[in-house]
């Protein structure tokens, strides 16, 4: 497949291949945290929907380092939740038209809370959803990752 540079920033390469224009975008992660009878969401600024999204905690992988890792990671600085029984449940392209990013979506239960220690740019505001409750948020939530990963932890 021939592969033409067109642009490269800090997260994404835009690249050409065969006359298409693709968006190269690292691996990332989410994770449905269950603990305590509850799911934990992150709500944050996302200036590509036009303001705060409700999401789940999620990253993307570093250098070397494996889905599990990073989830781990990942849970533990958003949210300081840790331990526990993890599953990956699903991977999958967020959009598969013009992107190679894939999500490595689990689902984690039986965590522990600790101290979170978000990245300093991040502005996270905690939502903590009891799992009766998690059906009626379906229809609230905007973020594809977060729909999957929710209604795979309600399939279970």
């Amino acid at each position: 497949m021939d592969r033409e540079p067109v642009f490269k920033g800090t997260f994404i390469e835009v690249v050409r291949k065969d006359g298409k224009e693709i968006v190269e975008h690292g691996d990332a992660v989410a994770i449905v945290p269950v603990s305590n009878g509850h799911v934990t969401l992150v709500r944050q600024e996302r200036p590509a929907a036009g303001g705060k999204v409700l999401e789940l905690p999620a990253g993307m992988l570093e250098d070397g380092e494996s889905p599990l890792a990073s989830a781990r990671r990942e849970l533990r600085e958003e949210t300081g939740l840790h331990g526990g029984e993890w599953v990956e449940v699903a991977t999958f392209f967020t959009s598969p038209g013009f992107t190679n990013e894939k999500i490595h979506l689990f689902i984690a239960t039986g965590l522990d809370q600790g101290e979170a220690a978000p990245e300093a740019t991040e502005e996270l505001e905690f939502v903590r959803v009891p799992l009766d409750q998690v059906p009626g948020l379906i229809e609230e939530v905007e973020d594809a990752k977060t729909l999957a990963g929710l209604l795979l932890l309600l399939r279970r």
